[in-house]
């Protein structure tokens, strides 16, 4: 028969792997295997985390078989990830540039808190605020936009490239966008065309 122990150190190992890609320090609690269960030996088990599923927090991960016979069987657990991340130092408003005296690095468990929490200051610098939100509220990046490098009205220059040619005309933006969104602008000849904004200003278009 199948031992247990294998199956949980299986599913723990492959925990702790998961957990090295996020920042931080991390700790894995892994329930038991029912004793009553009686699983016929595998030779090679892979463990793995059902489709969706997040690899932190009080989470559910799989161990299955399939030679020489097909079995698959489901472990509680908890990983519970340690990191220094990201708060709001003061109420901040909708819209709102973030420097850096906006926000306070604090250290704790971020396994129950949203995905996309901010654990380094570059992601949020010069980035303006989606929402208001209050103080200590950790920073997330759904929460960030990026500063438009083309504005609606603003006279911008469209840079068309392809294989051997490159050709630039003026024209006047459409929409606002931030640097790698897709921008759309109206030239001198009254045609709309769309491209990659560019910081300076530009619409780049690449054929």
């Amino acid at each position: 028969m199948q031992d247990h122990e294998i199956i949980r150190k299986l599913a723990t190992d492959f925990l702790n792997q998961q957990a090295r890609t996020q920042p931080g320090e991390s700790t894995v609690t892994m329930g038991q295997v029912d004793k009553r269960l009686n699983l016929a030996a595998c030779q090679s088990p892979t463990a793995f985390l059902p489709n969706g599923s997040k690899a932190w927090g009080k989470i559910t991960v799989g161990v299955r078989c399939t030679a020489p016979v097909n079995w698959v069987i489901y472990l509680q657990a908890n990983v519970q990830i340690t990191s220094e991340y990201y708060v709001a130092s003061r109420a901040l408003s909708q819209g709102q540039l973030i420097t850096a005296d906006d926000m306070s690095k604090i250290k704790g468990d971020i396994s129950n808190l949203p995905a996309g929490i901010v654990t380094n200051p570059e992601q949020v610098i010069g980035k303006s605020l989606q929402s208001s939100i209050s103080s200590g509220t950790p920073l997330r990046q759904e929460l960030l936009r990026s500063p438009a490098v083309v504005q609606q009205g603003q006279s911008v220059r469209v840079v068309s490239n392809g294989p051997g040619f490159q050709v630039a005309t003026d024209a006047q933006a459409l929409n606002n966008a931030a640097e790698g969104q897709v921008a759309k602008a109206k030239t001198s000849s009254g045609q709309t065309v769309s491209g990659i904004a560019k910081a300076g200003g530009v619409i780049e278009i690449t054929y």
